[in-house]
């Protein structure tokens, strides 16, 4: 990610890796050919990204409660 791209590029750069990777771990678990360590790191980074999607999504959306 680069700081000068608008957030919402960001927030949509972000989407589309969590896409990626959802897919690319669907793929290894239906073709049996990733043994459980690398499936957990990749699970691991797809739950990172969804982290840090949920961050730049909660920075954009305007705090109502103030």
């Amino acid at each position: 990610m680069n700081d000068d791209q608008p957030i919402a590029a960001q927030l949509s750069e972000l989407k589309d890796e969590h896409r990626k990777l959802d897919r690319l771990i669907t793929e290894l678990i239906e073709a049996g050919s990733a043994d459980q360590l690398e499936l957990a790191r990749l699970k691991k980074q797809k739950l990172r990204l969804k982290d840090l999607i949920q961050q730049v999504s909660d920075f954009t959306t305007p705090d109502i409660s103030a």
